[in-house]
């Protein structure tokens, strides 16, 4: 960037904190009035409303039921108190949310700690979930920190990596083989190390298309970064600065902190009251790694356990939130801001003072739909004897349609995968924009866990300062599919599913004659189709810009030839943009339809 438009976000940046502090801390609501022992934070949206839903998991030894709070869409939560996801009554650690047997809405897995089972739960498509019993790891008492959803193999199914810090110490993967079944993995170096592990990350990190291994361990010991070769087969790399010498690490979140197209890694590490500096590493785009741990994270040391990246100010970069818990005398959490070469400095005061008793995860999300992003915390008991705190929530003050007096554009940018897995998990996200004659690109990679005990939202968020136009969108899916699209507004969300024209949409859509019509339409539409094969099972799904389920319906045992399909919704549905999605078990069509 040219330096007198960096000028002006320094100098934007300063004045808008003169005039009010970027978040306010949310004082009332079930969320932030809940005693619990809590460890994990996950933003994920549950009942596929469009907006993400909370999740916080609760650890203590005598165990706790875990919280699920559903983002009513008017900036409040509502408590589920009646589903098996919050009636466990285990001490939980980390959860990891995505739809691991793609039927199109996020599951779950949460481990627990003190030798006790994890769970696995399927989301039912409403919100509700059903443990499955006996889950993924059957009866074994674990001693689990965390867990992680990633496609290793790049088939199409989201396989899941397990820490564990006592017991076996061995951590765990399991390659799923569809219709909720997995298969253990019992050899390899990812399952055979018995380290102290705490956080697990699926991030390519070399950019050769498959998802690697980071783990971070606890103990003094190094951290472990396994290279997947394809095939199934992992090379723990042993020379390089990211993985010699060793501290006790919590977290690691990774991000494009520099905005040169590969992923960095912040690790927060905790010597459990005996504070350890936190470090910083940057991406040498040839698989390699430098150590260039800022002045900032010297002077601000926690006994840190979570960590994560998100463009808090949409200025085009990345910053970083820091929670920190067991500490010696105050207690108190960090956010840093990147000035955009990926240089960090303390935010001042007015931004930073986010102190706690104890802080576990922390993740970014725009729960309200504002285009800025807010922040979720879990806190836990510094000792046995203390009482439990409330989580806390912050509220991002930024937006203009709020009061705020932010006036840079962003990007909401939304995956569904189709030969890929349905949540788009390992998908890079690129975007370019233009701004005072210069070009910029930012990337973001979806991923299930974005530190340790946290989930940002599986919507990517891009800050796009002064642009109003994203010049394009790239997204390299991990079926090795490049789907691109040109011109697209600011200060919208964009909701792409992957399409392959000749594997998956124009194959679908031509050689079956699928037709919706009248198009523009008032309150009812036809589909019709001239199918060319049996089709066991299709879903009929009516989306809106957002990418929210407003209508479905299953149609079971489809012979060739014509068939037609209704849908009505009546008066109830506003004049706009919307879509039809067809979906059978292997391929998928995306028809826009109008209302008028």
């Amino acid at each position: 960037m040219k330096p007198y438009a960096r000028l002006f976000f320094i100098f934007f940046t300063i004045n808008q904190l003169q005039a009010q502090p970027l978040f306010s801390k949310i004082q009332t609501g079930q969320v932030v009035s809940t005693p619990s022992d809590s460890r994990s934070v996950n933003w994920i949206d549950v009942n596929g409303d469009g907006f993400d839903d909370l999740f916080i998991s609760n650890g203590p030894k005598t165990g706790q039921n875990n919280l699920l709070y559903l983002n009513n869409g008017d900036g409040t939560f509502s408590a589920v108190t009646d589903d098996p996801i919050v009636k466990d009554n285990s001490p939980s650690d980390g959860a990891t949310f995505a739809d691991a047997d793609n039927d199109g809405d996020a599951d779950a897995y949460v481990v627990t700690w003190y030798g006790k089972i994890n769970y696995t739960y399927a989301n039912q498509g409403d919100g509700s979930f059903l443990q499955l019993a006996p889950g993924v790891s059957g009866n074994a008492s674990t001693y689990s920190e965390t867990a992680a959803w990633g496609d290793y193999d790049n088939d199409g199914l989201l396989d899941l990596y397990v820490t564990n810090s006592e017991g076996a110490k061995r951590n765990l993967l399991y390659r799923n083989l569809g219709n909720n079944q997995f298969e253990k993995i019992n050899t390899g170096t990812p399952v055979t190390e018995t380290d102290l592990s705490r956080c697990a990350n699926w991030v390519d990190y070399d950019n050769d298309g498959d998802a690697d291994l980071f783990v971070t361990n606890e103990d003094n010991q190094a951290n472990d970064l396994y290279r997947n070769e394809g095939g199934g087969q992992f090379t723990k790399i042993t020379a390089d600065p990211l993985v010699t010498g060793g501290l006790s690490s919590m977290s690691a979140s990774w991000g494009d902190i520099d905005n040169d197209g590969d992923l960095d890694v912040f690790i927060a590490n905790s010597g459990f009251y005996a504070e350890q500096t936190n470090q910083l590493y940057r991406n040498n785009g040839d698989g390699t790694f430098t150590q260039i741990t800022p002045d900032a994270f010297t002077s601000a040391p926690g006994c840190s356990y979570g960590s994560a990246f998100g463009d808090i100010d949409n200025d085009g970069d990345i910053d970083l939130a820091v929670a920190n818990g067991f500490c010696n005398g105050a207690i108190r959490n960090f956010l840093f801001f990147n000035d955009g070469q990926g240089h960090f400095s303390p935010a001042p005061d007015s931004i930073a003072d986010l102190s706690t008793p104890s802080s576990y995860g922390i993740a970014f999300a725009d729960y309200d739909l504002d285009g800025f992003l807010d922040l979720a915390i879990a806190t836990c008991k510094n000792t046995d004897q203390s009482a439990m705190p409330n989580n806390l929530l912050y509220h991002n003050n930024q937006s203009p349609a709020q009061g705020g007096s932010n006036p840079f554009h962003w990007l909401r940018v939304r995956l569904e995968g189709q030969v890929s897995n349905r949540s788009g998990i390992g998908a890079k996200v690129r975007i370019k924009t233009s701004q005072n004659g210069e070009s910029r690109w930012q990337m973001r990679e979806i991923s299930a866990q974005t530190g340790y005990c946290g989930q940002n939202s599986l919507v990517a968020h891009f800050g796009l300062g002064q642009a109003d136009l994203v010049d394009s969108i790239v997204v390299e899916w991990p079926s090795g599919i490049r789907q691109i699209q040109t011109g697209i507004a600011a200060d919208q969300l964009v909701y792409l599913l992957e399409s392959n024209p000749v594997a998956v949409k124009t194959t679908f859509d031509a050689l079956n004659s699928i037709r919706v019509f009248p198009n523009p339409a008032d309150t009812r539409a036809a589909i019709s189709a001239v199918w060319q094969e049996r089709i066991p099972e299709l879903t009929v799904t009516l989306i809106d810009s957002l990418g929210r389920k407003l209508l479905s319906d299953r149609y079971q045992d489809l012979h060739p030839g014509q068939w037609t399909a209704q849908l009505e919704w009546g008066e109830t549905l506003a004049p706009g943009n919307y879509f039809v999605r067809l979906a059978s078990e292997s391929q998928a069509a995306l028809i826009p339809l109008i209302l008028k």
